[in-house]
């Protein structure tokens, strides 16, 4: 050995034999583009007059969405005996719909927060969507629980307001639990998405007062907040943006994990169990990844983003979904296999219950949605292909709202005293009021990419090589 090394030392000619390997990065902005263009293309679809599609399907939406607020008019006006719910299925499609909402709404914080901290510059092309996406999902899931409490106008009760007759709230309620983690997402959430958007805001700002737009020009402004882009204003951005993606990060997998908890502290069958927390997350995160993309495929068409949202991100999308599909799998075979190895004869006939008893067609739906048709992204041409991604997501977002029906109401069909065993069956306000929220989400998705900056411009313009004045092709250019 000592013989090899002085031997490479009398001859260094040797070393240049051994070449460091580049291995090809796929570029984040194709083509080329440069700092125009993205300015250009991201500005033109806030700027441009409203396209006719866009008013149809911002209507449409509307309409759809005035289903949930009539339904829950009639709720409130008749009582909460209008839903499905008979004893002892006391949880129906109310809870059914905020687990469902809320776990559509972890994909914004995923990508904007940890994907952040892991320093993954593909993030930069979907993270601003999906932000959007996390804070109106929340919104349709925040009114479900509100309005399961009944007296809806008590529902301030749950807040710890000091009241003169000192009635605090029960913390050790998962109710309440979910109160304080649901309110501290939507916050951070919030102030996250609105932080990143100050450098967008103001870049409109400027272009509306090049272009005379005077009342444009004054309400961007007063959203951008005097942002000047001097070298303060980025150093303060980047810190505060720094320090919500690490707060933030936690929320992942604190509001989920206590949404889990809603089922996992009760003792009833097919709920107590601790594989809740991990299996509750990554289903979240794998319905969200999916709903960004069943949202953004579209509208690349439509805008004509192929150079800022390319293959490679929805390729690397499709392979977080497949991970977590794969991670929900193995939940669903964990939960069998908890109910047989623990011997316990509750668990055991819950858990066949579902998969052969009366709700054996919703059980049926949610395997084949969320285990099988994502194992199509295991290959290749699969991700490439953009039907097949589209159709696959779809999929995957029935299928979420199938496990979270299964989870529900086959525990409580079904309990302790067959005495007391039931059937549920929703009722026309419980699948109008459900269905509105997707108007009502629709609606404000509409509205965000007609006056909101649909990409992060400022973030984009870093990963390109102008932004990088160390990049080799801007030497070349230089």
């Amino acid at each position: 050995m000592a013989e090899i090394l002085e031997h490479s030392i009398e001859k260094p000619e040797y070393l240049n034999l051994v070449k460091q390997e580049n291995m090809p990065r796929a570029a984040l902005v194709e083509n080329h583009r440069d700092f125009h263009w993205i300015t250009e293309k991201i500005c033109g679809i806030v700027e441009a007059p409203t396209p006719t599609w866009w008013w149809v399907a911002f209507i449409v939406t509307s309409f759809v969405a005035l289903f949930t607020f009539m339904g829950l008019t009639y709720l409130v006006s008749t009582g909460i005996g209008v839903w499905g719910l008979v004893s002892p299925i006391n949880w129906g499609w109310a809870i059914v719909n905020f687990v469902f909402w809320i776990g559509i709404g972890h994909a914004g914080t995923l990508i904007s927060a940890i994907l952040c901290l892991l320093k993954q510059k593909w993030r930069t092309s979907i993270n601003r969507p999906a932000e959007a996406m996390t804070i109106f999902a929340v919104m349709c899931a925040g009114l479900f629980p509100v309005f399961h409490v009944g007296r809806v106008w008590f529902a301030w009760w749950l807040f710890p307001l000091p009241i003169p007759q000192g009635v605090w709230p029960n913390f050790r309620s998962p109710l309440e639990w979910d109160v304080f983690a649901v309110s501290t997402y939507f916050t951070v959430s919030l102030l996250f998405w609105y932080m990143g958007m100050i450098p967008d805001l103001a870049t409109i700002r400027d272009r509306a007062k090049k272009s005379a737009h005077k009342i444009r020009a004054y309400a961007y402004g007063i959203m951008a907040m005097g942002w000047r882009a001097s070298n303060r204003h980025w150093s303060n951005f980047e810190m505060a943006y720094l320090l919500l993606a690490g707060l933030a990060t936690p929320l992942v997998l604190s509001v989920h994990t206590i949404v889990s908890f809603d089922f996992a502290v009760s003792l009833l069958p097919g709920w107590h169990t601790t594989i809740f927390p991990p299996y509750f997350v990554a289903g979240a995160i794998f319905g969200g990844f999916a709903m960004v993309l069943t949202l953004m495929l579209p509208l690349r068409g439509i805008y004509r983003l192929h150079d800022l949202l390319t293959m490679h991100h929805i390729d690397n999308m499709a392979k977080i979904i497949l991970a977590t599909g794969s991670m929900v799998g193995y939940g669903y075979a964990m939960e069998l296999f908890i109910a047989w190895y623990s011997g316990n004869p509750y668990e055991g006939f819950t858990f066949i219950n579902r998969a052969f008893g009366q709700y054996g067609w919703a059980y049926c739906i949610m395997i084949i949605c969320n285990v099988v048709s994502p194992q199509l992204f295991w290959f290749k041409y699969c991700r490439q292909n953009i039907v097949i991604v589209w159709i696959v997501c779809m999929f995957v977002n029935v299928g979420m709202w199938f496990e979270r029906f299964v989870i529900i109401v086959t525990s409580l069909a079904n309990d302790f005293l067959p005495s007391s065993w039931g059937y549920y069956s929703p009722t026309v306000v419980d699948i109008f009021t459900f269905f509105g929220t997707f108007g009502f989400f629709s609606a404000l998705f509409l509205l965000f990419i007609r006056f909101i900056p649909m990409m992060a411009m400022a973030e984009m313009k870093a990963v390109i090589p102008k932004g990088d004045p160390h990049h080799p092709q801007h030497q070349l250019q230089d």
